[in-house]
């Protein structure tokens, strides 16, 4: 085995048991399986955001973290992956998925690859993903992996495989996520937001203007 992985895995179900958190298991068991047959151990560790819900209301009130909260923020810090799953409520996350965003550093999940999912009620929602979550972990310059995974209460039962592949989905990202845990991960990522990732190493947008011709 390579070195460790650090993988954190953050559910934001409210109730238990939860959709939310079948989903981010099957993710989970998912990307072990891909980096195993890889020869890459994880690290893997869940944290329902139920269980810090109050911590977080409370981190928001007074500005400090409390040492349930803190420890979970910690993983998720120095964690080499996120998977972050949450239910989609009006349209969008849910608020506790939000606020724990919120009380997240800034720069914690900076340039860490992310594994997207989202449960609901009905498939009408599965854009979400796309125009909310996606965007919220872009601004914070963090790298979703391009397949993200949703799933309706249709895609859960007897029938599911037949009507929405669910499974497909799981492995399509999990192989994703896995990909730049190790060959693809390996290489030195850049801030798509860095005038480096268009002009090259030390470049900055003065050297495009340096390059314009005067007028006469």
């Amino acid at each position: 085995m390579t070195d460790t992985k650090k993988i954190a895995v953050v559910s934001a179900g409210l109730s238990d048991p939860s959709s939310t958190r079948l989903l981010a298991d099957r993710l989970v068991q998912a990307v072990a399986r891909e980096l195993t047959a890889r020869e890459v151990d994880a690290e893997t560790r869940v944290f329902e955001l139920r269980d810090v819900a109050h911590d977080i209301t409370n981190n928001m009130l007074t500005g400090f973290a409390p040492p349930a909260l803190a420890e979970v923020n910690g993983f998720v810090e120095k964690a080499d992956a996120l998977i972050a799953v949450t239910p989609i409520f009006s349209t969008s996350y849910s608020g506790l998925f939000k606020s724990w965003i919120d009380v997240l550093d800034r720069e914690a999940i900076e340039g860490t690859p992310v594994l997207l999912g989202a449960t609901a009620g009905t498939p009408r929602h599965s854009l979400a993903i796309d125009y909310a979550m996606r965007p919220l972990f872009t601004y914070l310059h963090a790298e979703p992996v391009s397949t993200s995974v949703f799933a309706a209460s249709d895609d859960w039962g007897d029938n599911a495989d037949r009507v929405a592949p669910l499974q497909k989905r799981v492995d399509r990202a999990a192989r994703e996520l896995a990909d730049r845990l190790t060959s693809a991960g390996a290489a030195e990522r850049l801030d798509p937001f860095s005038p480096e990732a268009y002009l090259g190493a030390g470049g900055s947008f003065a050297d495009l203007l340096s390059d314009v011709p005067e007028r006469g």
